[in-house]
């Protein structure tokens, strides 16, 4: 008996851009927040009380903890999501960080 999957098969989780995710993260947040732009998430934003990055380390600790709660419990595919999720994290704070660079001129 043969096995076959529809469409492509899922991508396998890359720890390695994992890790280079979150530091574009806390970067791109860290410039954001000094060029004047505001947090977006409602959890990092409370944490700012301790400070930007205080509250950022805390995040990805957290983030750190859940991946390695999925990779345990053999969910690989819950870090390609995140995965996904941080990439596109990472592209809106560029984002912000062009606007915000656009409208100080």
């Amino acid at each position: 008996m043969s096995s076959f999957t529809l469409g492509r098969p899922f991508p396998r989780p890359s720890l390695t851009l994992f890790v280079a995710l979150q530091s574009l993260d806390i970067l791109t947040t860290l410039i954001g927040l000094q060029m004047g732009a505001a947090e977006g998430s409602m959890f990092v934003s409370r944490l700012m009380h301790a400070g930007p990055v205080a509250a950022l380390l805390i995040a990805k600790i957290l983030a750190v903890f859940l991946v390695a709660v999925a990779l345990r419990l053999r969910r690989p595919r819950i870090v390609v999501i995140l995965n996904y999720w941080c990439a596109i994290v990472v592209t809106w704070n560029l984002m912000m960080i062009a606007i915000t660079a656009f409208r100080m001129r």
